[in-house]
């Protein structure tokens, strides 16, 4: 098919983020036959990568035999993506680095090579895309976040790139706030030093990537990147079933869409009903306010409710959010962290005592009276997990809180708080310590161990970043005698939260460390229970 643009179909590199780049040899091969029979022209199968701290499938690192085992049809290009700061930061050096991660191109059924990289690191990617192509690569470089640079910034960079001239010149809508006008823009600025071949990849936080793309190729970008049903990162991006039904349109290009459908209604509707990915109006607010989409992916998968998804992107537009930070993001995707110990013991003051964990369930207010009556009369420390529960804050003891983006949420009511603010200073970032230095902190260290609770004088290990778990760990670190539980109303037997949840307890209550836990109002955990009137 003879056209004057390219199609790049990136579905498994980008679509990777959501399932750790864990694809089946039967949806890969699927997926190639039918872009063969459509109008792409280069397949970005995945990464290419050293990384191994965690588990990742074999898109993330696309071997070369792992491609030997795919049915690879003959019209097809296959691409890969490098991040550039792998091979930038590389002990070895990016020169010998190179080496080991490629071979020549005519021995690799690899062709494409595209270099992902922040502008700080485009000198450097140069001299990596100058080694590749010697190789016999056709290399792109894939400039990151455009939108929050300096037009000074984007003309020194296509200055640099019409020296150094990489095979195509991509730039990426990272945040997905631009519009047309910003399109434009930045082509004609790229345009005034850059006159090889310009490509884009649109992020559709706005639902804007489509039309971006479509409105790019009009003021001449030759290549666009597109994924099935926009399976990416965040909100996605530009769907390439749209995508090639405009262009059908627009350019006049023939080709039978019927492979790319029966592909999508088998394996890709029932993946986005699994992950949920495509835009909404987290994912809009993001793009509007240039944070990156990766935090409300995050939150989305990590329970988080309505009002501390907004509270986090209140936080996180004042300049925080526009680079990705793994070490804010501790969700269900939860990595294993190293415990750092904190400076606070909570045995000195919960040794031996009850310990009353409060939850903001409605039911902790329904019972408010009687949660109050017992604290006065009973004196258990108690231990508060959100800032809104209804109890007199006067009987808190602690306030206690361990997720990042949680206490990014929560800044401005932690800073009201007269009871001292329990949390992992270590995870704590610049400007949360800038907030919170009226505040009294009590550090009780936290590490992430896989199925594991390890409990310590000033510090825990835990199985997830949920605040239930860490005030177990502080009350269980703490020597408590035992640990009731309030305001943990629960979101039904049939919800999966419940379901983690309960998980969650199960594991703690099998550490011989464990302490008896007992629910005082009603809870739909699996938990055993009485009344608060029966203490």
């Amino acid at each position: 098919m003879n056209k004057q643009f390219r199609l790049l179909d990136c579905t498994f590199r980008d679509g990777g983020y959501y399932n750790n780049w864990n694809f089946s040899n039967e949806v890969v091969n699927d997926y190639l036959k039918s872009m063969s029979k459509i109008a792409v022209d280069y397949v970005e199968l995945g990464f290419r990568s050293f990384r191994t701290n965690d588990f990742q499938g074999p898109t993330w690192y696309t071997t070369e035999s792992y491609l030997n085992r795919l049915s690879i049809p003959k019209n097809l290009i296959i691409g890969v993506m490098v991040n550039a700061f792998e091979l930038i930061s590389h002990p070895l050096g990016f020169s010998k680095t190179i080496k080991l991660m490629f071979k020549k191109a005519n021995k690799s059924k690899v062709k494409l090579v595209r270099l992902a990289c922040h502008f700080e690191e485009f000198n450097e990617t140069t001299k990596i895309c100058k080694i590749l192509q010697k190789m016999g690569y056709f290399v792109t470089i894939n400039l990151m976040q455009i939108s929050e640079q300096t037009e000074e910034k984007i003309i020194s960079v296509a200055k640099m790139a019409e020296k150094n001239s990489p095979n195509v010149l991509y730039f990426a809508d990272s945040l997905g706030g631009m519009g047309p006008p910003q399109i434009s823009n930045i082509i004609k600025t790229l345009r005034k030093n850059w006159h090889g071949a310009l490509g884009i990849h649109a992020h559709n936080n706005l639902n804007n990537a489509v039309a971006n793309s479509l409105m790019a190729l009009d003021l001449g970008v030759t290549w666009l990147d597109s994924t099935i049903t926009g399976m990416g990162r965040g909100p996605g991006n530009a769907q390439t079933e749209y995508l090639l039904i405009e262009l059908q349109h627009t350019q006049k290009i023939k080709f039978n869409i019927s492979p790319l459908l029966k592909l999508i209604q088998k394996y890709f509707e029932p993946m986005k009903k699994k992950y949920n990915w495509g835009t909404n109006p987290y994912y809009y607010l993001a793009g509007k306010y240039g944070i990156h989409p990766t935090y409300i992916q995050r939150m989305l998968v990590g329970n988080f409710d309505n009002e501390e998804i907004l509270g986090t992107i209140d936080q996180l537009k004042h300049g925080e959010g526009r680079r990705y930070n793994v070490d804010l993001v501790r969700s269900d995707f939860q990595k294993p962290m190293k415990l750092i110990q904190g400076s606070w013991l909570p045995s000195k003051k919960i040794k031996n005592r009850e310990v009353l964990l409060l939850a903001s369930g409605p039911k902790a207010n329904d019972y408010r009276q009687e949660l109050e009556k017992y604290i006065k009369s009973k004196k258990p420390f108690v231990i508060a997990l959100n800032t809104t529960v209804n109890i007199n804050k006067e009987l808190i003891d602690v306030f206690a809180a361990c997720h990042p983006l949680r206490l990014i949420a929560d800044a401005n009511l932690y800073k009201s708080l007269t009871s001292p603010l329990v949390v992992p200073v270590s995870l704590l970032t610049y400007s949360l310590k800038k907030k919170f230095k009226n505040l009294k902190l009590l550090d009780f260290g936290v590490g992430i161990k896989e199925n594991n609770f390890g409990f310590y004088k000033s510090g825990a290990d835990v199985p997830r970043l949920y605040a239930l778990a860490y005030a177990l760990s502080i009350a269980t670190s703490g020597k408590a005698s035992k640990i009731l539980l309030a305001g943990f109303d629960g979101f039904g037997s049939h919800d999966r939260r419940t379901k983690t949840v309960d998980e969650l307890l199960a594991l703690y209550s099998s550490c011989k460390e464990a302490k008896p836990i007992l629910a005082v109002t009603p809870t739909s955990y699996s938990v055993d229970s009485t009344s608060i009137y029966a203490l």
